[in-house]
């Protein structure tokens, strides 16, 4: 499995917005894409502004799938206009917690 870890630091004041685009995006790709087995939304406790997502596919196949589909392609407008930065640590799954494995 395959899994991405996105840092997105945020413009002050954009925190409902990101979270409507983001989560509307994180839930559809939950539900609609089978190779979308994770999309959680974290919210830094002491990093204003920053939100980090815990993304786990199937392969890296299934990730470059997820940025075709129309959530997606929704979402990035929006997002790109509240993010000041972004970085992403890509890499392959080790072990899983078994409850939540496929």
């Amino acid at each position: 499995m395959y899994c991405i870890i996105v840092k997105n630091e945020i413009k002050d004041g954009s925190r409902d917005e990101y979270l409507a685009a983001m989560l509307a995006n994180a839930r559809a790709s939950v539900e609609k894409e089978p190779g979308c087995l994770v999309f959680d939304v974290l919210e830094a406790r002491e990093e204003p502004n920053t939100f980090y997502l815990y993304e786990v596919y199937t392969s890296p196949e299934a990730l470059q799938e997820h940025k075709e589909t129309e959530h997606y392609k929704a979402s990035r407008p929006v997002i790109n206009d509240l993010v000041v930065s972004m970085s992403v640590l890509r890499s392959d799954i080790v072990a899983m917690n078994p409850e939540r494995s496929v």
